[in-house]
């Protein structure tokens, strides 16, 4: 007999099953034990009655716990009226079991696994990761990571985008600074990325418009709930475009579909969170940051009209801002300063003190960046020499440009960020199957 996934027991009504998963849940109730079976599809309940079961299956089922993985044999039914659980997605369906057989014992877990809450502290919950993951509160986490990413895929082939790869060793800091991890690399030291932009900037002369999903590196010496050292970059880029708003219109179709697949494909995932994608404004609203911060300073009193960019308090203030104004919760900001951008990001020809970049706040956080940028070789060569960047360092960049390359533009999501913000997650860390930070890399580092 083929085996079913639990959530084809739903057509199977009627029909033996022969179910393979994890022991979610135990019930005994004496004379008849329910048990919850996971599996890659979903849960399914598997009610045995003891008195049509020999005594060696009674002891075995008596003796399941958390995690053991099994196989079952047994009809699928219609649950009784009144018994039907709205929580699961197989909640009008039950298997009643005619055969357990125990394929591997899970040893005693070390926490309550069966709730319908992980109830953990950040700690606990990441260094027991390989058992934390497997609850399903935790599982919907990535569940909504992977509809984003689709959802970025699917929103820019739509347009003629091509994906590619791009390499996470690089032979030189693509923002500068030195918050960059340094690799030995055979004799000589390479680097982490920490962004594909060069490389997305060359595939524009490529495809035109070239996307990729990849991670990127940022040695940031912060410990915060919303900064990672490793993350998941979305980036798009994109050729011959007419102004830099054009960017911005890329940029809220993806999210804009992004929350279409969520609320289609996720809506079972957002409810286990009580959690909504965000309102929105159509089209997003649109500031510039000098007019935001004296926005903050109308609406506050506080003044950061000094400061070359928003503060994470000052990202909060605008996003509620938003909300009262538009009813958006999300908000792009743009013309931030040239000091506070890389090199080749595209002056402002009004105000060359001013870039024609922007970011999207989304629920009070940074979640997209972009803008556009200097496509004229000579100006890209001068902008890297006045930033301190040696021209033969980038002359695989700098090639792309020589040789012709259309006024073009792009930006980056941070996939972690937004899905901790759509969840309502307490800390990004939540949203990385596997975090990596100042003090972890898998175990907590001493």
């Amino acid at each position: 007999m083929e085996r079913t996934p639990s959530l084809d027991t739903l057509n199977k009504v009627g029909q033996e099953v022969r179910l393979k998963g994890w022991v979610r849940l135990v019930r005994d109730h004496g004379k008849v034990m329910f048990v919850d079976i996971r599996d890659y599809s979903g849960v399914v309940q598997v009610v045995f009655v003891a008195g049509m079961l020999s005594d060696e299956q009674v002891a075995l089922i008596k003796g399941l716990h958390g995690e053991d993985v099994v196989e079952i044999i047994g009809t699928a039914q219609q649950r009784k009226p009144g018994t039907e659980n709205a929580d699961m997605p197989t909640g009008t369906v039950e298997v009643f079991g005619k055969e357990l057989t125990v394929l591997q014992k899970a040893a005693e877990l070390p926490f309550d696994m069966g709730g319908k809450d992980l109830n953990l502290e950040l700690p606990t919950l990441l260094d027991n990761r390989s058992l934390t993951l497997r609850h399903p509160k935790v599982q919907a986490v990535f569940k909504v990571q992977e509809i984003i990413v689709d959802s970025f895929r699917n929103a820019l082939k739509e347009k003629g985008f091509t994906e590619f790869i791009a390499p996470a060793l690089v032979p030189l800091p693509t923002e500068g600074g030195a918050e960059v991890f340094k690799v030995n690399y055979f004799d000589k030291t390479v680097y982490l990325g920490q962004s594909p932009q060069f490389y997305k900037q060359i595939m524009v002369g490529v495809f035109e418009r070239a996307f990729t999903v990849g991670k990127v590196y940022r040695a940031e010496p912060s410990v915060t709930t919303r900064h990672l050292t490793e993350y998941l970059s979305l980036d798009a880029e994109f050729g011959f475009i007419e102004n830099y708003e054009e960017i911005m219109d890329m940029a809220e179709h993806v999210i804009s579909r992004i929350f279409d697949d969520l609320n289609e494909k996720g809506a079972e995932y957002l409810k286990l969170y009580q959690a909504s994608v965000p309102k929105f404004s159509k089209p997003i609203p649109r500031i510039k940051l000098s007019e935001a911060k004296e926005v903050i300073f109308n609406e506050t009193g506080r003044d950061i009209r000094s400061e070359p960019d928003l503060d994470p308090q000052g990202e909060r203030d605008i996003y509620a801002w938003a909300q009262k104004e538009y009813g958006s919760e999300l908000i792009f900001v743009t013309h931030y300063p040239t000091v506070k951008r890389p090199f080749y990001t595209y002056p402002d020809p009004e105000n060359p003190e001013e870039t024609l970049s922007f970011d999207l706040i989304g629920r009070g956080v940074e979640w997209v960046t972009g803008g556009r940028r200097i496509n004229e070789y000579g100006q890209l060569l001068e902008s890297a020499k006045k930033w301190g960047n040696e021209p033969k360092d980038l002359e695989i960049y700098l090639q792309a440009f020589k040789y012709g390359m259309p006024p073009e533009g792009g930006f980056a999501l941070g996939v972690e960020r937004i899905t901790m913000n759509v969840l309502g997650l307490k800390n990004v860390r939540e949203a990385s199957a596997f975090p990596r930070d100042m003090e972890r890399v898998d175990i907590r580092l001493s």
